[in-house]
């Protein structure tokens, strides 16, 4: 029974077991692939997102760089020091214009008598080759400082205080006459406008007596214009006139629109109008050709430290375009500001009385060279100061 039940159990054929075993192979090959398929999917979705992601970092970082070294550079760039090197100083201001921290080219050695020092320095002027003249008013001399020069040459006066012709008495005032090659001087405590010529300093002449001069300058055709503070007029003076022509004022002093009073810098335009400091106006007016009054054209809102007002106004420049560039004496500034317009802006000092680059001390004459720098007689501080202009 045994071998009976034994040798009746069934047997399978060995058809059926390799069947079996391709269906077994098949089944297994199909989730191999499928686990495949499932790997490579996850692969790729992994790389879409992880390429863009590298790239866009990539491009980030590659923007972001040049922007940092400009900015550590323009930092280090706009970090400036004083004569102590330890010392360090506010980072510059925001350049509108000029640069705010002056540059002292001329004097800042104290008030004194030396070749590298001044002494209340009034009247500047810059010539072609940018040697700037100074009238060295306590000196009574005028100086001229050749382009980065440490020290000055005398090229007038500077032989004591008196009213000899190679003497001078106060001088407020120079400028350049080109064609003559020689500069006139405001000599005011004589009472006169001098001549000396540049290259032969033996022979000064008296161009005009009897005058209380404070400004001075020369239009294109060579005429003379002078400010007298006496009599508030401005008389223009052409080669060999006695008594000059007046183009401005000559209605005694006060503040109608006619009238001066204390008339101080003066600047003619290529269109002869004459703009005038009127000093104890506190205000600038310009006058133009054959005109019976002035205009105003900055301040005339009563003495202060208003946008819209001046504190005694010693010196005055217009520009090529026509705009006003002031010293704007007791507020310790200078000042900018276009004709027509209600309020000017402070354009160097205005940082309270001082000597520190950004701060000025009882400014006196403006200029500018044919680059356009500013240039200010910081007065009480006995220097000049050169204000870079802004690069665009």
């Amino acid at each position: 029974m045994n071998q009976n039940q034994i040798a009746s159990e069934p047997a399978t054929s060995n058809s059926e077991q390799t069947s079996t075993d391709r269906s077994t192979l098949l089944s297994k090959c199909f989730v191999k692939k499928k686990f495949l398929w499932i790997i490579t999917g996850i692969i790729m979705v992994v790389l879409v997102v992880t390429i863009p992601t590298v790239v866009i970092t990539t491009k980030t970082t590659n923007v972001m760089k040049p922007s940092t070294v400009t900015t550590d550079v323009t930092e280090l760039s706009t970090m400036e020091t004083t004569d102590n090197p330890t010392t360090e100083v506010e980072t510059e201001p925001k350049c509108d214009k000029w640069r705010q921290h002056g540059i002292t080219i001329a004097g800042g050695h104290g008030d004194g008598d030396q070749l590298n020092q001044l002494n209340i320095p009034f009247g500047i002027y810059i010539d072609d080759s940018n040697a700037i003249l100074i009238a060295d008013t306590i000196n009574h001399r005028i100086v001229e400082w050749k382009y980065n020069s440490k020290s000055g040459q005398i090229i007038a006066g500077g032989n004591g205080r008196g009213a000899r012709l190679d003497q001078l008495d106060w001088p407020l005032n120079v400028v350049v006459d080109k064609p003559k090659n020689a500069i006139i001087i405001c000599d005011y405590d004589n009472k006169r406008v001098v001549r000396w010529f540049r290259q032969s300093q033996t022979k000064p002449q008296v161009v005009i007596s009897n005058i209380d001069c404070i400004g001075v300058t020369i239009d294109r055709d060579g005429s003379i214009y002078v400010s007298d503070s006496t009599k508030a007029e401005v008389r223009r003076w052409k080669e060999g006139d006695t008594d000059g022509t007046l183009v401005a004022g000559g209605n005694g002093p006060g503040h109608e629109q006619n009238q001066f009073s204390n008339p101080g810098d003066i600047f003619v335009d290529e269109d002869y109008s004459v703009y005038v400091a009127d000093i104890n106006n506190q205000r600038i007016m310009k006058w133009t050709k054959d005109a019976k009054e002035g205009i105003l054209v900055a301040g005339g809102n009563n003495i202060g430290n208003g946008l819209n007002q001046l504190a005694n106004p010693y010196g005055m420049i217009v520009d090529k375009l026509g705009q006003i560039i002031i010293s704007d004496y007791k507020n310790h500034r200078v000042m900018f500001w276009r004709e027509g317009d209600t309020e000017g802006e402070i354009v160097a000092g205005g940082n309270g009385e001082g000597n520190e680059p950004n701060q000025l001390n009882s400014p006196r004459g403006v200029s500018l060279d044919v680059e356009g720098h500013l240039y200010v007689a910081d007065s009480y501080n006995h220097r000049i100061q050169k204000y870079e202009l802004c690069a665009e």
